[in-house]
């Protein structure tokens, strides 16, 4: 079994930071690519960034200079480092990653479960 949890939401006024977490465990032998996508009420889900395993990044135009994706390979972790947020930034953030498990030779994309990240006005 392969599972991806979120951490590090909550409540923060505008023009504050949160560090969100993503952490992979289970029988896994890779990780690819990775990557944090956000929902905010009423609206569809869109990517916010994404990482290779080699640390290439892109961002969403709305988070450029704002908003820093890393990941630690050897703890199967990814973060998401939010700086300067606005009440545009509200929604469930969740994260995926391109993972191949021990045994297989086929890589499958998972995705956590999602964590709230809250900016108050």
């Amino acid at each position: 079994q392969v599972q991806l949890v979120e951490s590090g939401g909550g409540l923060v006024q505008a023009g504050g930071s949160l560090r969100l977490s993503c952490a992979a465990s289970g029988d896994i032998t890779s990780i690819g690519p990775m990557g944090w996508h956000r929902q905010a009420p009423g609206k569809q889900r869109e990517l916010v960034a994404e990482v290779t395993s080699a640390g290439s990044t892109n961002y969403a135009d709305s988070v450029k200079g704002r908003f820093t994706i890393s990941r630690d390979n050897a703890k199967n972790t990814m973060y998401l480092q939010m700086n300067s947020l606005t009440p545009e930034d509200t929604g469930v953030y969740s994260c995926n990653a391109q993972i191949r498990r021990r045994g297989q030779i086929f890589v499958l994309g998972y995705w956590g479960k999602g964590t709230l990240v809250t900016v108050s006005s």
